[in-house]
């Protein structure tokens, strides 16, 4: 079934539209609220590669749209971990009804959201007090709605520093209820293939470990974020493994730096090297065009004797 969404007209009258955004602001901005992967809750999952081709942009024109939406404007906000975006007033425009088919739809939605901080990021423009409390009750890390988050996520650390005097915890009975629910679904044998998104997550973590053992900047974290972003808006096949091949070369270069590691990236890609094997390939090549550009220029190892001289050894003797 196809979904529709419509823009207010009021849209036009905001002061932030009217006299900040440009033109191609104006566009992205609106590429934003009305594309195919929009949800009720102004929270979805896209990538910057699906940005690029949907708007027919470069992926270079998106991420510096998205800078320009994310600190300039101040409008959304983007995990590139999860490929989850949230705008920020989606709720004031669009979540202003209620009724039981509305929010058994919003329930169902937030409890797709991986990044709980986007929750509350957007509940924050909503005025209609059901559904604010029904985006709260979500980010609560011991609330009901939140009962079967893993207690290591990182995400829940965020929200202990709020006030939890009034949130209930679940009852024994209700934790071994749990643990045999848990019990009867089947393990996976591998989870990397049945679970693309627990990939996902080893990859991205292994990138930032890398980065912050090897000297790249704990703190750099805008930069982290950047990288990244090659995980899902490369042309490469084996992502992970290219930036951190990229990263490596870096480190023997002694350039721990973003831009050192994205401009070997960029070459890769121009020069269609796709895979690591490509590039080891590629570079034993030109080793071995190399080594025979110099042995054809190497110099003879005596002077070169013409071949009509002849050798006199009585010459300049007196008869």
């Amino acid at each position: 079934m196809a979904k529709y969404r419509m823009v207010r007209t009021e849209f036009w009258k905001n002061p932030i539209v009217l006299e900040e955004m440009t033109p191609e602001d104006k566009y992205f901005y609106l590429y934003l609220l009305t594309n195919p992967n929009t949800t009720q809750i102004g929270i979805y999952r896209i990538t910057k590669k699906q940005m690029a081709f949907d708007l027919g942009y470069s992926i270079e024109s998106v991420h510096a749209l998205m800078d320009r939406f994310i600190e300039h404007h101040k409008l959304i906000r983007y995990n590139p971990e999860t490929r989850e975006l949230a705008i920020k007033y989606w709720g004031k425009d669009n979540l202003d009804k209620g009724g039981k088919p509305v929010m058994d739809c919003i329930t169902s939605e937030l409890k797709e959201v991986e990044d709980r901080s986007l929750i509350l990021y957007v509940s924050e423009s909503i005025q209609k007090q059901d559904i604010h409390s029904l985006y709260e009750s979500f980010c609560k890390p011991d609330g009901k709605e939140d009962r079967d988050l893993d207690e290591n996520d990182t995400y829940i650390a965020e929200y202990k520093e709020f006030d939890d005097s009034s949130l209930h915890r679940p009852t024994i009975g209700g934790q071994k209820e749990n643990e045999k629910e848990k019990e009867k679904q089947p393990k996976a044998l591998h989870p990397e293939i049945e679970n693309p998104e627990h990939k996902e997550k080893e990859e991205v973590k292994e990138i930032i470990e890398f980065w912050d053992d090897n000297g790249f900047g704990l703190s750099n974290v805008n930069a982290k974020q950047q990288l990244l972003c090659w995980l899902d808006d490369s042309s490469f096949l084996q992502p992970k493994e290219m930036i951190l091949k990229a990263m490596n070369i870096a480190c023997a270069n002694n350039k721990r730096k973003l831009n050192y590691v994205v401009g070997i990236l960029k070459n890769w890609e121009n020069e269609s090297l796709l895979t690591v094997e490509e590039i080891d390939s590629y570079e034993r090549d030109q080793k071995n065009v190399r080594k025979q550009k110099l042995s054809n220029e190497s110099p003879p190892a005596g002077r070169a004797i013409p071949r009509e001289f002849q050798l006199d050894l009585t010459a300049g003797e007196e008869q």
